[in-house]
């Protein structure tokens, strides 16, 4: 399977192309959409189109992997990250790819180990992870990360969602914190 994951912005959009076959993930390809900050928003979109639309076409994946939405302190940056995605969805859906989203903390836990991960942790694992020779920008690492994080846990949510697991609990279990318990002293 070779998925696709994308790392929407405004200003510079990630993308990274993984495959896995049987239980082994290979680096096929990586990059980052520059697009002109100077530039009107409207005129930025059409960019992430053309260029997504001509990576899809290069490499034919078979699913995107895309970054949920998260709450944002800036309302306006929030929106406009929004509109980007929007175009992304769009691409993926008229592309007839399955898309799968996933939130931030999850990609960094099924990464790196945590969900407080900062971006450079996350680039070095999947610099480690995909044996590439040098660490890729933080926001190719971060799109090749969405597509090892469903790499490694689509499968799984699939073979449960077939057996009647429900979405609310599947969504849970990524959620759930174990319980510290004490251990009792042998002393």
């Amino acid at each position: 399977m070779l998925a696709l994951g994308i790392d929407p912005g405004t200003l510079k959009l990630g993308w990274g192309l993984v495959r896995r076959s049987g239980n082994r993930l290979t680096h096929v390809d990586h990059g980052v959409i520059r697009l002109d900050g100077k530039r009107p928003l409207s005129e930025r979109l059409p960019v992430i189109e053309r260029e997504l639309d001509r990576i899809i076409a290069e490499h034919s994946p078979e699913i995107g992997s895309v970054e949920s939405l998260f709450f944002h302190k800036d309302a306006q940056a929030a929106a406009k990250l929004g509109h980007a995605r929007g175009v992304v969805l769009l691409i993926l859906a008229r592309a007839g790819l399955r898309i799968a989203e996933y939130a931030p903390a999850k990609v960094k836990r099924t990464v790196a180990g945590g969900g407080q991960a900062d971006k450079r942790q996350v680039a070095l694992m999947i610099r480690a992870l995909l044996a590439l020779p040098e660490t890729p920008p933080s926001d190719a690492a971060d799109a090749l990360a969405l597509a090892v994080t469903h790499l490694r846990l689509g499968p799984l949510e699939e073979r449960l969602a077939e057996q009647g697991v429900s979405p609310r609990l599947l969504a849970s279990l990524g959620r759930r914190r174990r319980s510290r318990v004490p251990r009792p002293s042998w002393s």
